[in-house]
């Protein structure tokens, strides 16, 4: 049983678009995980940097284009809640990359396959 080279080529062009698609989606992906994992390091060295100071210290965070005076503990769970929706959007955007890079795979793998067959 053979598949005719119009469906053949129309189905390999479909195939070579979401491979292609998928692989920018995947360095889109990448980009974002980096971004939110500098983020991330700078919320830390933020947080490490007021818990070595002394409690009921008044400290200046930045809100638009000025600055407003609140306590450490107060900053300190600002800080807390932004690292932990950091590390799950991370987590969110790993998982995606983990599913672009799967279709990606197959997506080759179905080309291989085309080849394969058309040889044959």
């Amino acid at each position: 049983m053979s598949i005719p080279n119009e469906a053949l080529q129309k189905l390999l062009q479909e195939i070579e678009q979401k491979a292609a698609q998928s692989q920018q989606q995947i360095n889109v992906v990448k980009a974002q995980i980096a971004s939110k994992n500098r983020d991330s390091r700078m919320v830390q060295l933020t947080l490490n940097e007021v818990d070595s100071l002394p409690d009921k210290t008044n400290v200046y965070e930045g809100v638009g284009k000025m600055f407003m005076m609140t306590e450490t503990s107060d900053l300190k769970g600002k800080l807390t809640a932004q690292n932990t929706e950091l590390k799950s959007d991370t987590s969110n955007l790993e998982k995606k990359l983990n599913y672009l890079e799967t279709t990606y795979k197959n997506s080759r793998e179905h080309i291989e396959q085309l080849f394969k067959a058309g040889q044959a």
